[in-house]
């Protein structure tokens, strides 16, 4: 039996057509017009609405230990949500503890994700040291093992980054064997002193979270790591990045020659540190690391998103519960669970405030969240892209329908929305995981345990000329 989709105008990072498509044994078989349908195939008729290919999430942190407590989305639920929201691909963190097994790491995130994960999944590799042949002997079996991206932390000083020469290491490493090193780039030694020092001072609230890591200090982070992966002659990916002196950090790189890459999340494109001001702890919602900047960053941002230099938006998706887990800090604004939800919101968001406001086009929101994720990171073509061969990962999307963001809209198992009572436009009317419904107007029709791991190969998939 083969799901047809007919009647759609399909949607790439390039290109915008009328076809149908067909999907037999979990890959698209056909795309064309009036395609045959037989008697037993399943058919979708998506007339008037935009046929996508499923997004791709590069970001997430599932069922994660963190600050003393756990990520509130596990696999299931987390997958569920990103299939709600029009994504059909994750590639979740394996963070290992400082001096912990790399391979022993990777064996408890399969634990986590088998049985559970609605939609494919992968993994990257959380370095937390490096040095020793121990170390470089488990970076190397975790790449055989599929798992060919690494990231290494500059901040989160003597918990989970490693030092410039570790990173130097690492990247020298990758370059050899043909795998990515993505960084989250803070000065964690500066970061230590100013929280330390507004302590003592006995500043509590959430807004000095964000007073404890200004962008200078990402912009300098992204600087050093820039040039550590130029001295070792390896690409980098840079994560989450928040502000515009990073923003033109990667920018004097690229313009150099250098292969950087970067991006973003909704998040930062959305909001202003005005968010830690609000009352009753409520900033607390926001707190998460980098954390949200002042005004004029977020434009940069989406200047940044439209010229290119940002390629891939992600979520960083780590949710914690307000009433619970959050309220961990509450009367110590370095206690509280850094992260939060978004990887159901993301698809949706950079739909309505940025394709729609003219910030960026339509193409360039399937490449930034689907298309170029996929190519980085060693999945495309079987993820990120509508083609005969690709995956049927497949979302029928009508671009005329409203509705009001909030946690009655997602599916994410948090108690808050980053974005509760705001407009929103577009509906995920039915979205296929390798060619098998998992949402469908609202209603979840998947199945637990169905999403797959990808093994992913060294090496990226060479952008077009």
């Amino acid at each position: 039996m083969a799901t047809l989709i007919r009647n759609g105008t399909l949607l790439t990072a390039t290109d915008r057509y009328e076809a149908d498509v067909s999907i037999e044994d979990g890959v698209i078989r056909n795309i064309g017009r009036d395609l045959p349908v037989a008697p037993e195939d399943e058919v979708i008729d998506a007339t008037g609405r935009w046929v996508l290919p499923g997004a791709v999430d590069v970001h997430t942190h599932l069922d994660m230990p963190f600050m003393g407590t756990v990520s509130a989305d596990d696999f299931f639920t987390g997958t569920r949500a990103a299939a709600a929201g029009g994504t059909t691909t994750v590639v979740d963190f394996a963070i290992a503890p400082r001096h912990g097994d790399y391979e022993q790491t990777l064996d408890a995130w399969h634990a986590r994700a088998e049985g559970k994960a609605v939609i494919d999944y992968g993994f990257h590799m959380g370095v937390t040291w490096f040095g020793t042949p121990e170390a470089e002997t488990g970076l190397r079996r975790c790449v055989a093992r599929g798992v060919t991206s690494f990231k290494c932390f500059m901040a989160y000083k003597g918990t989970l980054s490693i030092d410039d020469g570790e990173m130097f290491g690492l990247l020298a490493l990758s370059r050899d064997l043909g795998a990515t090193v993505s960084v989250h780039a803070e000065n964690g030694s500066i970061v230590e002193a100013l929280v330390a020092r507004h302590r003592a001072a006995g500043h509590t609230d959430p807004v000095w979270h964000a007073r404890s890591r200004p962008s200078t200090l990402e912009g300098e982070a992204t600087s050093r790591a820039i040039v550590i992966a130029r001295q070792a002659g390896a690409p980098l990916y840079i994560v989450h990045l928040t502000c515009a002196e990073a923003l033109e950090a990667v920018r004097r790189a690229r313009a150099a020659g250098q292969e950087v890459h970067a991006e973003t999340c909704p998040q930062y494109l959305m909001f202003t540190d005005e968010v830690y001001e609000r009352p009753d702890f409520e900033g607390a919602k926001w707190v998460m690391s980098p954390p949200i900047r002042p005004a004029g960053h977020p434009e940069a941002l989406w200047a940044g998103l439209a010229d290119g230099t940002l390629e891939v938006v992600a979520t960083d998706h780590c949710p914690f519960q307000f009433a619970t887990q959050k309220v961990m800090g509450k009367h110590d604004f370095s206690l509280i669970p850094n992260g939060a939800p978004g990887v159901g919101d993301r698809m949706a968001v950079l739909y309505h405030y940025g394709v729609k406001t003219g910030r960026i086009d339509v193409h360039r929101w399937i490449d930034t969240c689907s298309t170029r994720p996929a190519r980085l990171f060693g999945l495309h073509p079987q993820k990120g892209t509508l083609a005969v061969g690709s995956d049927g990962d497949v979302v029928v999307f009508d671009p005329k329908a409203t509705f009001t963001f909030g946690t009655a809209w997602s599916e994410h198992a948090v108690d808050y929305s980053l974005y509760e009572g705001m407009p929103g436009s577009g509906a995920f009317d039915v979205v296929l995981s390798r060619g098998q419904v998992v949402w469908e107007r609202g209603t979840f029709r998947g199945r637990a345990g169905a999403g797959r791991f990808l093994h992913r190969f060294p090496g990226r998939t060479p952008f077009p000329e």
